[in-house]
């Protein structure tokens, strides 16, 4: 069993309230900072304090109000967003890298994302391309007409993307991040993502794993990426690693702080496993023909005509993950999962 060691985090959790600003060690603060209209509500950000110099890692969802409380917990340990000189991200994604941008202009700090995350260009030189791949890899996933347009993105919807800033850095695993005063090490972790990265702080004994691990929900692995061909499998073996942090104690970026590493790292894989041996008995059945057919047989937690927008997408292209786990381990599966040719996109 794991145990919880953020108590406060654990209680606002339960609460559906902003956990307090900690500090879980001399010199590293726990920083909750909001998550604009999601079910997760906030992202953990945490904050290295070395000698003259201070990194923050994962500092959230881009808002208004999110900058507001991030000065403010800054404030708590005695700083100001000039005062951090590095930004770690743990993954693209725009509730971690989000408020990068905004942090960066208001102190000069470099922002510094793993060595094999992606960040396509034409995400920002050529929007309309990237929306059109996107419709036409869930088209190719028989994703019915109606359902198209809420599960695809948009130029709206993907603000928070084309403002992400572009790293200066770029850690490579074991490598030490570039902090006067710390010794904390990158463990590359692929799977959530290409590049996902935690941090591993020997000196204090925390593991900050990002969305790797997180002590209740299972981490959304899914088939999106271009340069992810195996998502699972990546997310599997990256699971195998963790005994890095087998006795420390865990700061994840959502939910709260916990301890029991192998215990959870063991309780995903086994779930993991179990979701692909679902998939399997779907495609033995034979009647499914396409990702759509075998997502709406797969067991969701409130069924799956309740799934819709942005949590359907993230359903279809976890499914998708696992036939391409499966066909790269042997299993015929005579489903389309490979990423659609794009219609010519518009100006």
């Amino acid at each position: 069993m794991i145990s919880i060691s953020g108590q406060r985090q654990f209680q606002a959790w339960q609460d559906k309230v902003l956990p307090p600003v900690e500090e879980v060690r001399p010199g590293v603060w726990s920083i909750p900072v909001p998550f604009i209209n999601n079910p997760m509500r906030y992202t953990l950000s945490y904050l290295l304090v070395g000698d003259g110099a201070a990194a923050l890692v994962d500092p959230g969802w881009d808002s208004d109000e999110g900058w507001a409380v991030l000065n403010a917990g800054l404030a708590v340990a005695g700083l100001r967003p000039a005062d951090v000189t590095g930004i770690v991200v743990t993954h693209l994604h725009p509730d971690h890298l989000g408020m990068a941008a905004r942090l960066r202009a208001a102190s000069g700090a470099w922002v510094a994302l793993g060595a094999n995350e992606p960040l396509p260009s034409h995400w920002r030189s050529e929007p309309a391309r990237f929306l059109a791949e996107d419709r036409a890899q869930y088209t190719q996933w028989g994703v019915p007409q109606d359902f198209l347009d809420e599960v695809t993105f948009h130029r709206d919807a993907w603000a928070q993307m084309t403002n992400l800033a572009v790293p200066q850095l770029r850690l490579a695993d074991g490598a030490l991040l570039p902090v006067a005063g710390l010794a904390v090490r990158v463990l590359a972790t692929p799977g959530h993502t290409p590049g996902h990265i935690c941090l591993v702080d020997e000196a204090n004994s925390l593991i900050l794993t990002g969305d790797h691990v997180l002590p209740r929900i299972t981490p959304h692995v899914s088939l999106e990426a271009q340069t992810q061909l195996d998502p699972l499998g990546d997310y599997l073996n990256s699971l195998e690693i963790m005994g890095a942090g087998a006795d420390m104690e865990v700061l994840p970026a959502h939910e709260y702080r916990f301890r029991g590493l192998p215990h959870r790292v063991a309780e995903l894989r086994e779930h993991t496993l179990e979701r692909s041996l679902e998939v399997i008995a779907v495609l033995d059945a034979g009647s499914a023909e396409t990702v759509w057919d075998v997502s709406k047989q797969l067991t969701w937690s409130r069924g799956f005509d309740s799934l819709r927008g942005f949590t359907l997408r993230l359903a279809l292209a976890e499914t998708a993950s696992h036939l391409v786990y499966l066909a790269a381990r042997g299993r015929e599966v005579e489903i389309e999962v490979s990423r659609g040719t794009p219609t010519p996109a518009t100006p």
